[in-house]
């Protein structure tokens, strides 16, 4: 009876195996549709069928529900760029965003969230258009 039961058991094991990549398809479909029914309604005027709703997603990786951020990409403030402009604007009080960016090498408008974060630290001050080192 053991065998028959081991036996079995490996079979549907294998059938598993077998039917995953079609589960991880039918998810990545089923939200593409979703995604797209939200783009515009072209698709229903032509006798197109409505989306499904999509169902929520589990995790597949064992994380469940409050575990991380929900955030995607790096930790917020993770960088090194803040430290760049702290030591800019400490080397040079009263200097401009567009004055950091340039000796930075980078864009202004990343430099418009990172100032203020590090104001709200009390790492620097804004005077006029100028930021200080507190």
């Amino acid at each position: 009876m053991a065998d028959f039961v081991d036996q079995k058991k490996g079979e549907m094991e294998s059938r598993l195996k077998e039917l995953r990549p079609l589960v991880d398809e039918y998810d990545r479909l089923e939200a593409a549709v979703a995604a797209l029914g939200s783009v515009g309604t072209a698709g229903a005027r032509r006798g197109g069928t409505a989306p499904r709703t999509a169902k929520k997603s589990v995790r597949r990786n064992g994380a469940g529900p409050g575990k991380g951020s929900g955030r995607r990409g790096r930790p917020k403030g993770s960088g090194v760029r803040d430290k760049q402009a702290l030591e800019l604007v400490t080397a040079t009080p009263g200097v401009t965003i567009p004055e950091i960016a340039k000796e930075m090498g980078i864009k202004q408008n990343y430099l418009y969230r990172v100032l203020p974060s590090l104001e709200k630290e009390g790492l620097v001050r804004k005077k006029g258009r100028g930021w200080y080192p507190r």
